[in-house]
């Protein structure tokens, strides 16, 4: 049974009063008019109208279920309204990394707006958001790439907490703004025992790429670390949580330290910092473009900076000796 189209009849004949003119303005026969307000009876189980008079009158159980039977039928009218809307509009939804700043993203989402295109942001781990782009479920995202390759380039460094008045803790690389070489990690000569061990840096998913993560071991071996000091953290809030207890070094950008409370110091070596492209859905034709106006937008919510004008292999200064020597590995 078609259950719309029964209560339209039932409704109709109830407005009408009459199964005629209630076939009229539905523009149907009387007698499909009839058989429906029959089925509808028996599936109810009681008459709706009562016939045994010249003119048809409704029944209590017809009176009781009229108000839920418009109900239905408006709320089927708003569900096609609405899906009739929605596909007319456009819709797109980006894949962002985590810990995007809220102003800039807010700030892509209006831009979205004025241009009658409704943006959709989603936090998503580097793999799935270049897997959101190939199984079609992300429209554009911002993807790691090799720092010297990308668009754009977010520097990173070494978040420590901070050192207590008249205490000590984790020794703070970024307390002079100097950028942090990886032989500054190795362990320290001529300190109190407990300050000899270097500790240990954590790396925030957003990090945990494969080529991201063998670059960094190849550095961490070339500067003479031993195994194991850089290590994976399982969360950002809990890699936080160590890094202000004093017990680790945190491997982030600066925005992400400065905004909880961390001292944080860039590391020379700009083959180890992150690189992005935006990019697009991957379709039968190609990638899809990106707008122009939103690439800056995404790239401001991760605080990157746009790769200088030198070509690959150049950062926003003087060639980048480190980044194109890791490139060629």
């Amino acid at each position: 049974m078609d259950l719309l189209a029964h209560l339209k009849a039932y409704v109709a004949t109830a407005d009408e009063a009459g199964f005629s003119r209630a076939a009229d303005r539905l523009g149907i026969a009387q007698p499909l008019l009839s058989r429906r307000i029959k089925t509808l009876e028996e599936h109810f189980g009681g008459l709706l109208f009562d016939r045994s008079r010249r003119q048809i009158t409704i029944t209590e159980l017809g009176a009781l279920l009229l108000p839920y039977a418009r109900d239905v039928l408006d709320r089927a009218q708003r569900l096609r309204q609405v899906a009739g809307s929605a596909g007319r509009a456009r819709v797109r939804v980006v894949g962002v990394p985590a810990h995007c700043a809220p102003a800039a993203l807010a700030r892509a989402i209006r831009a979205g707006a004025e241009r009658a295109i409704t943006l959709g942001m989603r936090e998503l781990q580097p793999a799935e958001r270049v897997s959101g782009l190939a199984d079609g479920s992300l429209s554009y995202a911002l993807v790691r790439v090799a720092p010297e390759r990308g668009a754009f380039r977010v520097p990173l460094g070494l978040a420590s907490a901070p050192v207590p008045e008249g205490g000590e803790s984790v020794p703070a690389y970024g307390g002079a703004r100097r950028a942090v070489h990886l032989e500054d990690l190795r362990p320290r000569r001529g300190r109190k025992a407990e300050l000899t061990a270097a500790p240990s840096v954590l790396i925030l998913p957003e990090d945990q790429v494969p080529s991201h993560e063998d670059r960094l071991e190849r550095a961490a071996a070339r500067a003479g670390l031993p195994p194991g000091r850089f290590r994976p953290a399982g969360s950002a809030a809990t890699a936080l949580a160590e890094t202000l207890a004093g017990r680790t070094l945190l491997l982030c950008a600066e925005p992400f330290a400065r905004q909880h409370g961390a001292v944080w110091a860039p590391l020379s070596d700009r083959s180890l910092h992150r690189g992005y492209d935006v990019s697009g859905a991957q379709g039968r034709n190609g990638s899809a473009d990106v707008p122009d106006w939103l690439v800056p937008l995404l790239a401001s919510a991760v605080g990157a900076a746009a790769r200088g004008p030198g070509g690959p292999g150049s950062g926003t200064g003087p060639e980048d000796v480190p980044a194109r020597l890791a490139a060629r590995g």
